[in-house]
């Protein structure tokens, strides 16, 4: 039987199948050990079959097989083509059913996969097949499209690890595979990895006394939620934010000139901080245009879908630009917040997902109906924004907009949405997703019913979308939060396909824990700070770091959790580190992007040599240490020391980053201006501080690292100390160009030797892999 959604047929007799788990049960020869009493087809079936396809070959080779389907039930049990007395599957039928007898075949010309496809099954995969037919072969829908329920927390009498729900779901998968937790972390490893989840900051030497010298009970409870009402918190969840809203201070392509998109960003830092529901946070965003009493705070908000590039090259065809525009806004919202690779179906139905090309510009529809233009003048415009926007007077800056932190009182412009009030553009279904190919298919604003129906009840505009997306039925939306929020304490979320909770990406490695969380999470009423001391309450994550060898051949990927990962901090937050723990950081809040350090000559060689931007001009004063979150994003050329940490480029919407390790990085912290320039000015000030070098390198390593060091550190260390002193007492012009680099004015130390040494042992701390890494 054809399917809807344009799946690539592949004949019986060509059809192979591959497993795409990394995670495989052991081997097995009896049905009785396959370890499951009930079987699911999503999750012990699907990883098998994961190409949807069935695989045999026989005899007859040259005869053909189409349409087979083994990703449906009427595919799978429908009769064969080429031979009706025969079914790939008979549910509760094994010894009859065609998939079965040709897995378990013995005869070359009749097994499968074929020994040619290089293929093969173990025996317990042989074994869950035979078994899963036996039950009845029942197919269940895609699980991430079904709403979640909240599980029954295991409990188990000999877990004695568990503090709360999240840890009886992980010692219970833990256990099953015969790993063991990890105890408490040291309370200083502690401090340091709930400071950078929740501020993106080392703690000041300051919180640490105080923090390792409280021994009461509630100690960690008392800092997190101290931690939840600082301003820096508002700044770290922005950080991950500005990724997922494709932030950028330039419209991008060929002239990329600079826009005025910035105070977007100040409301995301300053929702953040207010702890606003997630459902608020994205509906304002989504539609804050459309609610009733509608205020400038609600208009700046939908800045999210603005952020998207823009052409200001002449001579281009207007409509195919804005349509362009539209298509990365359905794009942005269906992989931020559904967590599905809807793009596919742009240009046909999705391959995989049941999201028809019709569905994709149901949805694009709720985007279509601005006054936005594809092209509305070049370079020589002083409005750095695009139509519609949005104005920014002199009273919003003490009213309702008081958070916006502008550093004069001039207008500023910002691109927001706006709808037609009194007409709806007509959308049609585009032959291949091209601007100039419409079909004769015209489709109105709803959503992909196989997620969840558009109901009655909703306005056909983005309002309703926002509706419908925090609907106690919808399927997705807290599963995907909750799973993003996961990513960004564990380094991975639950589900590893962080955008991708569709048919292609990855199964939950802890289902039953991921829909208990979203189904908590929903009932709290999408509160944030909740969410992350629900979390940060477990002994997950208050464990230690210590590997153990023993997991470790069980587990190499800590899938499981049984230590808390190793986690190199994300590119902003390597530069706010270095600026903070040297004392160089400026604390201020939002307000437009800087321009730090940065290699001469990128710009220019980038440049069309049309507009603002040109030619880089460094920033100086205290717009030289502002945190890395305000850097100035060129999407034709970000920041490279953002890069080279595997920084958004900004260009599309990203909800994961790549954790690289390479020679460039170690080059970077070893060289990069900021680096040394910090080490120059805290050397300086801790040569002025203290009286011995050996008490300077202990507040160092303190500062950088979060601790005390050991004995045979602290000898390390000032032996270094001491040969780079006898070196620099050598070379007077060493030690001068070494205290020059940077704009920060000098600091009066000991001796410019004594500090130059120590600004050396500095650097070497900072290139340590424990400073720039969460344990």
């Amino acid at each position: 039987m054809l399917g809807k959604f344009g799946y690539i047929r592949i004949g019986i007799l060509l059809a192979v199948f591959t497993l795409a788990m990394s995670c495989k049960p052991e081997a097995s020869t009896a049905v009785d050990e396959v370890p499951y009493a009930e079987l699911s087809y999503n999750f012990h079936i699907r990883p098998i079959l994961s190409d949807n396809c069935f695989a045999c070959h026989g005899p007859d080779a040259n005869k053909r097989e189409a349409g087979l389907r083994l990703d449906t039930p009427e595919g799978a049990y429908a009769a064969l083509k080429e031979n009706l007395g025969l079914h790939a599957v008979i549910p509760g039928k094994p010894d009859e059913s065609e998939l079965v007898k040709r897995i378990f075949a013995t005869d070359p010309s009749e097994q499968m996969p074929p020994a040619e496809s290089n293929l093969s099954l173990s025996e317990t995969q042989k074994e869950l097949l035979r078994k899963w037919v036996a039950q009845g072969a029942v197919y269940e829908p895609h699980w991430a499209f079904t709403k979640p329920v909240r599980p029954e927390v295991p409990v188990h009498s000999k877990d004695t690890w568990s503090k709360n729900e999240i840890d009886r779901f992980l010692w219970k998968a833990m256990n099953e595979r015969g790993l063991r937790p990890n105890g408490p972390a040291d309370k200083s490893f502690l401090l340091k990895r709930i400071c950078l989840d929740l501020t993106g900051l080392p703690p000041s030497p300051e919180l640490q006394r105080e923090f390792l010298s409280d021994n009461s009970a509630d100690a960690t409870e008392k800092l997190i939620e101290r931690l939840l009402k600082d301003k820096t918190y508002g700044e770290r969840m922005a950080g991950l934010w500005l990724d997922i809203s494709r932030y950028s201070d330039s419209f991008g392509y060929q002239n990329d000139n600079y826009r005025t998109q910035w105070p977007y960003r100040d409301w995301v830092i300053h929702a953040f901080n207010k702890n606003m529901p997630y459902d608020q946070f994205i509906t304002w965003q989504l539609a804050g245009d459309l609610m009733d009493g509608a205020t400038k705070e609600h208009i700046l908000a939908t800045g999210f879908n603005r952020n998207h590039k823009y052409t200001e090259e002449e001579g281009v065809i207007d409509e195919e630009y804005r349509i362009e525009y539209v298509l990365d806004k359905t794009n942005t919202f269906t992989k931020a917040i559904l967590g599905v690779t809807a793009e596919c179906a742009q240009c046909h139905d999705h391959k995989y997902d049941p999201i028809s090309q019709e569905d994709y510009f149901s949805l694009f529809a709720f985007f279509n109906n601005t006054p936005e233009k594809g092209f509305e003048g070049g370079a020589g415009s002083t409005i750095r924004s695009k139509t519609p926007l949005m104005t920014i007077e002199k009273e919003d800056l003490s009213g309702i907009l008081s958070f916006v932190n502008a550093q004069d009182t001039s207008k500023i412009y910002v691109s927001v949405m706006e709808d037609f009030k009194d007409t709806l553009r007509n959308t049609y279904v585009l032959d291949r997703g091209v601007y100039d190919a419409p079909t004769d298919k015209q489709v109105f604003p709803r959503t992909p019913e196989s997620i969840l129906p558009f109901g009655a009840e909703y306005p056909q505009n983005r309002l309703g979308l926002a509706k419908w997306t925090f609907s106690d039925e919808n399927p997705l939306t807290a599963r995907v939060f909750v799973n993003l929020i996961w990513q960004e304490i564990f380094g991975v979320g639950l589900v590893a396909s962080t955008g991708d909770f569709g048919m292609q990406g990855d199964l939950p490695t802890h289902p039953e824990l991921l829909d208990w969380l979203a189904v908590d999470f929903q009932e709290n009423g999408w509160d944030i700070h909740y969410l992350f001391k629900k979390i940060m309450a477990s002994a997950a994550y208050r464990q230690s770091a210590v590997v153990n060898p023993a997991n470790v051949d069980k587990d190499p990927e800590n899938i499981y959790l049984s230590h808390y990962p190793r986690l190199r901090f994300n590119a902003e937050h390597i530069r706010d580190f270095v600026l903070a723990s040297s004392g160089l950081l400026v604390p201020e809040i939002g307000g437009p992007s800087v321009k730090p350090y940065q290699p001469d000559g990128l710009w220019e060689a980038s440049s069309s040599g049309r507009g603002e931007l040109a030619v880089y001009r460094t920033d100086s004063g205290d717009k030289l240490y502002r945190r890395g979150m305000y850097t100035f994003i060129k999407l034709t050329l970000p920041p490279p020391i953002l890069l080279i940490f595997d920084g958004s480029n900004r260009d599309i919407c990203q909800v994961k980053r790549q954790r690289t390790n390479t020679p460039l990085q170690a080059l970077a912290l070893l060289n990069d201006p900021m680096v040394l320039e910090a080490s120059r000015v805290l050397a300086a000030n801790l040569t002025a501080e203290h009286d011995t070098s050996e008490k300077a390198i202990a507040e160092a390593f303190l500062r950088i690292l979060g601790r005390t060091p050991k004995s045979e550190e602290k000898e390390l260390l000032e032996e270094l100390y001491l040969e780079e002193l006898e070196r620099f007492e050598k070379n007077a012009e060493a030690v001068e160009k070494l205290l020059s680099i940077g704009k920060y004015a000098k600091i009066k130390g000991k001796t410019p030797e004594e500090t130059a040494a120590l600004m050396q042992v500095i650097v070497a701390l900072y290139n340590l892999e424990e400073a720039t890494t969460k344990t």
